[in-house]
């Protein structure tokens, strides 16, 4: 049932596509505009929005007469996309923080934890791997993710923002990597 290697992958993939290192200047610059951010509030809200898609999604892909391969091919582009982001620094995803009145659900817990990348992949990953598997894994990231919404004014100062963009353009191009075997392991069995 539970499998490490299954296991370290789906942690390591998420955690490029939740980007929550990356997502440090968001998080410190949305601190300084409506001051306290409720980190437990937004770890919860994200971890709900993750596991009911983890296991409903398929349900409602059969809504709209959409097999998981296809969405995990769809989804591969999607972490393509996202991957070229961090790495060249565009965002094609828009959002606009400054819209929020409750920083802690909108714009932390979704999009930018739980948003469209971070549930696409989860469905995409149930193409590969085993849904407990998936299930440790966004739990993995989920405690990493209220860790560093916790400490997010210590790590600015430690991490700085060359190590920050460091990180962003290493996620990056594993995320890039990522999606290509998605999309190639997909597209043969259609």
């Amino acid at each position: 049932m539970f499998n490490l290697t299954q296991i370290i992958s789906v942690t390591l993939i998420l955690f490029s596509v939740i980007d929550i290192l990356g997502s440090i200047p968001i998080i410190v610059n949305l601190r300084k505009k409506v001051g306290h951010v409720q980190s437990g509030k937004a770890t919860l809200v994200s971890a709900v929005i993750m596991i009911l898609f983890l296991f409903l999604g398929d349900n409602l892909l059969k809504l709209f007469g959409i097999d998981v391969g296809s969405f995990a091919i769809a989804g591969s582009i999607i972490m393509f996309i996202i991957g070229m982001e961090m790495i060249l620094g565009h965002n094609f995803f828009k959002n606009d923080p400054s819209e929020a009145k409750s920083t802690s659900v909108v714009p932390i817990a979704f999009p930018l934890i739980a948003g469209a990348g971070t549930l696409t992949t989860i469905i995409s990953l149930k193409a590969e791997y085993e849904e407990a598997n998936i299930l440790v894994g966004i739990i993995v990231n989920l405690v990493f993710v209220y860790a560093v919404l916790k400490s997010t004014n210590w790590l600015e100062r430690k991490i700085g923002p060359g190590g920050i963009s460091v990180l962003q353009k290493i996620f990056g191009i594993i995320l890039l990597s990522i999606s290509i075997k998605l999309f190639k392991d997909n597209i043969i069995n259609l």
